[in-house]
């Protein structure tokens, strides 16, 4: 099977599971996973399974990056921040939905082999660094949307802080990869409203900035 029939065989499973927002079932097929992986695990890039990407950090099944993608519900005119940019996979997704992404890695290496990618696919939309994700991007809040792909033990307050009014932020919170529920959270004039998507299962969430 090609790569294409193998994305487009994806977005059916994706259809299937309960993934309905049409623009995010475009971005998943037009990001080729198999760029944003290992070359020794490349052929297993099209089944729905997280897969390392070193560092002791993963890429996300596809599922679950449509999942918070549509969870997140990205409008083509919004600023997002996403904490955690791994190997640039979920990044580039979010490329396609959102006007412009910020995104933070605490892994130097790991950014700079997610930017290369990025640049190869011609997504100029983004803007990437090293940092400390539990801290945000401060200097550009407000954002429209926040995403955090690692698991912190709550919600954390210097990244709802940057939130605007209004704005969501999707994140994994909980102790240990078995205890761990994916929220929607809404900002609010009054502060913010939670709501519980479900069990989740991601790579802890860790302050400060790992050297070379």
């Amino acid at each position: 099977m090609s790569p294409e029939a193998r994305r487009i065989r994806l977005v059916l499973e994706l259809r299937s599971a309960g993934i309905t927002d049409t623009r995010v079932l475009s971005a998943m097929e037009r990001v080729r996973r198999e760029l944003f992986v290992p070359e020794t695990f490349r052929d297993r890039a099209s089944e729905d399974v997280a897969l390392p990407i070193g560092r002791q950090q993963t890429v996300s099944q596809p599922s679950v990056v449509a999942r918070m993608s549509q969870a997140l519900e990205v409008g083509d005119r919004d600023k997002v921040l996403e904490i955690g940019t791994g190997s640039g996979y979920q990044s580039a997704v979010l490329c396609h939905l959102c006007r412009r992404l910020y995104t933070v890695e605490r892994h130097p290496v790991l950014l700079r082999e997610a930017e290369a990618r990025l640049a190869k696919l011609g997504l100029t939309n983004v803007t990437a660094r090293v940092g400390d994700g539990t801290a945000g991007w401060p200097e550009q809040a407000p954002f429209d949307r926040v995403m955090v792909t690692a698991a912190g033990e709550d919600i954390l307050e210097a990244l709802l802080a940057q939130v605007a009014v209004g704005g969501i932020m999707v994140a994994p919170v909980g102790i240990g990869e078995r205890d761990q529920r994916l929220v929607r959270v809404r900002r609010t004039e009054d502060g913010a409203d939670t709501e519980d998507l479900g069990a989740a299962r991601f790579v802890p969430l860790v302050a400060g900035v790992e050297p070379e």
